[in-house]
């Protein structure tokens, strides 16, 4: 059964470095403070009302929590500690820095109900990290994951596509060496220009080209594909749209407040574009979780195949994996898989 995630943001705090990119306050709306034992009772007890028996699990998103002084991280997770013996809370999940982790940290978080641990690799090129203000190597990383991974806990990785000297090949290869590593999961976060950040200022004098919209679709999509067929979990692609992320805080960059299903619902395209020829009439059934993928947002999907040609039916169907799209097409029937198909290769973006 899938966790409901009582969030707390911690913006910023522990944050030894404030990297190019950086404005965590406008990310997630919080003003960076932390919550008192009482706030963190009454929010898990909000929750759980509304969860529908569904388990719980407490996530502190922002920040470098293992950076925070040990007796911060400890008050921090004591008042979560009767709700996880009581079996309220199922589990605790931080986020951090590849530069303060290790084992002993790792172990003493364990006993104290962290289950998972995100690291904000971001890169694994130096030359990509050294340009950010990260303040971390990518070996750094590789031993971070792999340190994790050896304690029973797992361990997620955040990459950010398009940063300062990053490219669609060492984007790959950061997925590919992260995966290699020993991660659990991946979040894809491509890089936004945010109005007062390093950044914005390099963007401004024009030292800095960020990502368009296309062209971080077409990156994210060749990205979930190779995770897919790598069985790794892409878990979330794009900031999360909220207060904080808008019109007047975006001066730039791959941010789009569905982003997640603007580059499955591309990964659906791409493989009708490559498998049926234009002109053609066709029915194409897919999983039903992914209905709304595959013909597209405001049935973008569609309109696209009209303008090939193709009249596109698409219907539901629950014995196909959610990876497959069944093409009839007159007297023939094929199924494709985006997991399977060796077609989809890196191509500029």
């Amino acid at each position: 059964m899938k966790h409901v995630t009582v969030p707390f943001f911690i913006s910023h705090q522990g944050c030894p470095h404030t990297c190019v990119f950086c404005d965590q306050r406008t990310i997630s709306g919080a003003n960076g403070t932390l919550p008192t034992a009482e706030q963190i009772c009454d929010r898990i007890a909000t929750w759980r009302s509304t969860a529908g028996g569904r388990p719980l699990e407490v996530a502190f998103f922002g920040g470098t929590f293992t950076a925070l002084p040990e007796e911060i991280q400890a008050k921090l997770l004591a008042p979560l500690q009767p709700f996880l013996e009581s079996g309220t809370l199922d589990s605790v999940r931080i986020s951090t820095r590849p530069d303060h982790i290790d084992a002993d940290r790792v172990v003493w978080l364990s006993e104290r109900g962290v289950r998972t641990i995100e690291l904000g690799v971001q890169s694994m090129d130096d030359t990509v990290l050294a340009a950010s203000g990260r303040g971390h190597s990518a070996a750094e990383s590789i031993n971070a994951i792999r340190c994790i991974k050896r304690q029973g806990v797992r361990v997620g990785a955040q990459l950010m596509p398009g940063l300062p000297g990053d490219t669609p090949v060492s984007s790959l290869a950061s997925l590919d060496q992260v995966i290699a590593a020993g991660a659990d999961f991946i979040r894809i976060y491509p890089t936004v220009v945010l109005r007062g950040t390093e950044l914005a200022r390099r963007y401004a004098a024009g030292d800095f080209i960020p990502l368009s919209l296309d062209r971080g679709v077409s990156l994210c999509t060749q990205l979930l594909q190779r995770a897919m067929q790598s069985g790794i979990p892409v878990i979330r692609i794009g900031l999360q749209a909220d207060q904080g992320l808008n019109e007047e805080s975006v001066l730039a960059g791959c941010w789009h407040p569905a982003l997640g299903q603007l580059v499955r619902s591309q990964l659906y395209a791409d493989l009708l574009n490559r498998y049926v020829p234009p002109g053609q009439r066709v029915a194409v059934y897919c999983h039903p979780a992914r209905l709304s993928d595959v013909v597209g947002m405001k049935r973008s999907a569609l309109h696209s195949q009209s303008q090939r040609g193709v009249q596109m039916q698409v219907v539901p169907d629950a014995t196909l994996e959610k990876e497959e799209l069944k093409v009839e097409i007159e007297d023939s029937c094929v199924i494709y898989s985006i997991i399977k198909d060796s077609n989809y290769s890196i191509h500029e973006v």
